[in-house]
């Protein structure tokens, strides 16, 4: 048998709403510069890029090949604060180009000769030899 006791609610009582959830993304300032005079360049160009690819095997055995397109935000720096696929191709090949381009360290780019934070478009190509 299940015995139910008496219970009693205060209904005027204030009850606290629990705190906001905590963000874990990093927000991107605003301050990146879409276009500048001196766009930011990766050291050793895109092949520098193109070299830091593990090509996923998933990918090789389905023959996945293309372009993705990655944003990266570089700092004054040259160091790629954050990296998002603006166009992929799936099969852990974005993951794989947003890697790279993480791993990549970039000449800064200029306004009116001092380094400044851009937001650049990179295209990293994927394909089967």
């Amino acid at each position: 048998d299940i015995e139910i006791e008496d219970t009693e609610i205060d209904m005027e009582a204030e009850i606290a709403a629990p705190p906001p959830p905590v963000e874990e993304e990093e927000e991107i300032p605003v301050e990146f510069f879409v276009a500048v005079e001196e766009m930011p360049e990766p050291i050793g160009g895109i092949q520098g890029i193109q070299q830091r690819i593990v090509y996923p095997e998933i990918a090789k055995r389905a023959g996945v090949q293309g372009r993705v397109y990655v944003k990266a935000f570089v700092d004054e720096s040259g160091a790629v604060k954050k990296a998002e696929v603006i166009k992929g191709i799936g099969a852990g090949c974005d993951e794989a180009a947003v890697d790279a381009v993480l791993k990549t360290k970039f000449k800064p780019g200029k306004q009116r000769g001092k380094p400044v934070r851009v937001q650049v478009s990179i295209p990293i190509l994927f394909k089967l030899n």
